[in-house]
C-alpha cells in the first residue's frame, strides 16, 4: 500500500521530534504580590510544572480547595517559591490558606 507524501513528511517529523512528535509542556509561573496571584487564571498542557513565588513581604501559601488536597505549600516568605507539576486534566481552584481572598485557577487541558 502506497503512503500520501504528506503523510510520509508526517511520520518523518515526528521521529526527529523527542516524545514522538506529542508537545512538551512548558514551566509556568504565578507570581504571589500585593495579595493576589497573577495571573489569577491559568490554562496549561499536562506534565506543565507551575512555580509560585512569594513578592510580598509577609508569607502566603498555595493551597488547593478540593478535599483531598492534591497539593499544599508550606507557608512562603517573601522570594520563596513552591512547585507543582500538573500532571491530569481537570480544573484546580487554589487560595492562600494565611488569606482565603485571595484565590486562583490552574485549567489543564
Amino acid at each position: 500500500m502506497r503512503q500520501s507524501p504528506i503523510v510520509l513528511v508526517g511520520a518523518m517529523l515526528a521521529a526527529l521530534i523527542p516524545g514522538g512528535g506529542v508537545a512538551q509542556a512548558a514551566d509556568a509561573r504565578i507570581n504571589i504580590d500585593n495579595f493576589s496571584f497573577s495571573p489569577a487564571r491559568i490554562t496549561v498542557a499536562p506534565g506543565t510544572k507551575i512555580t509560585w513565588a512569594n513578592r510580598d513581604d509577609i508569607p502566603h501559601t498555595v493551597t488547593d480547595a478540593a478535599n483531598p488536597k492534591v497539593f499544599r505549600s508550606p507557608p512562603l516568605d517573601t522570594d520563596d517559591q513552591f512547585s507543582y507539576v500538573f500532571a491530569a486534566p481537570g480544573t484546580y481552584n487554589y487560595f492562600c490558606s494565611l488569606h482565603p481572598h485571595m484565590q486562583g485557577t490552574v485549567v489543564v487541558k
